[in-house]
């Protein structure tokens, strides 16, 4: 396994842990900086024996994950996650995810009923906050059904400047407005 660190961000540091199983790089995980504890410090204390790498397909990812950071709109290939490593539902969770567009959000409940769980949300939301691949799989467009935040692995100041970034707007009470939601 290697990492790649995006430093500076708009949100601290970003690792990038990537490896090449049969010769392809393929993405690991992505670890976001939080309050309390930047990404490159929660790296040494996941994986103290990975040392930086960098190949081309990542320095891309790489260069698309600043661009997202920095609020411009980036489409990720699908091809770089291997998502087998997930669960089941996990799988269909993050499928669903990556496909809200930009600008757009749904609800843990409504990405339930899309998976024909309706009575999973709070099971979508752990399947998010586990999400290996932030950023490149948009977890932070999900949201609770009140329209507020929910959780969100870089925390909520993160996750509120990356949605007002893509156009998302909130309410004076911190909601997202009504406007916002996917159809899907």
């Amino acid at each position: 396994m290697n990492k790649t660190i995006l430093s500076p961000t708009p949100f601290g540091p970003v690792v990038v842990f990537w490896s090449m199983p049969d010769g392809t790089p393929q993405l690991d995980r992505i670890l976001l900086s939080r309050p309390g504890i930047a990404a490159e410090r929660a790296a040494v204390l996941l994986h103290p024996e990975v040392e930086a790498g960098s190949c081309r397909r990542i320095d891309d990812l790489c260069a698309g994950l600043e661009a997202s950071l920095h609020g411009r709109a980036v489409r990720f290939p699908p091809d770089l996650l291997p998502l087998e490593r997930c669960s089941p539902f996990q799988q269909a969770v993050l499928r669903a995810q990556f496909r809200i567009p930009r600008g757009r959000v749904t609800t843990y409940g409504r990405l339930a009923a899309r998976l024909e769980r309706p009575r999973a949300a709070r099971a979508v939301g752990r399947a998010l906050a586990a999400n290996p691949f932030p950023l490149v799989i948009p977890c932070h467009r999900a949201i609770r059904a009140d329209r507020r935040l929910g959780g969100f692995q870089g925390g909520a100041a993160m996750k509120r400047a990356l949605l007002e970034a893509e156009g998302v707007a909130f309410d004076p009470d911190g909601s997202v407005t009504a406007g916002a939601a996917a159809g899907r």
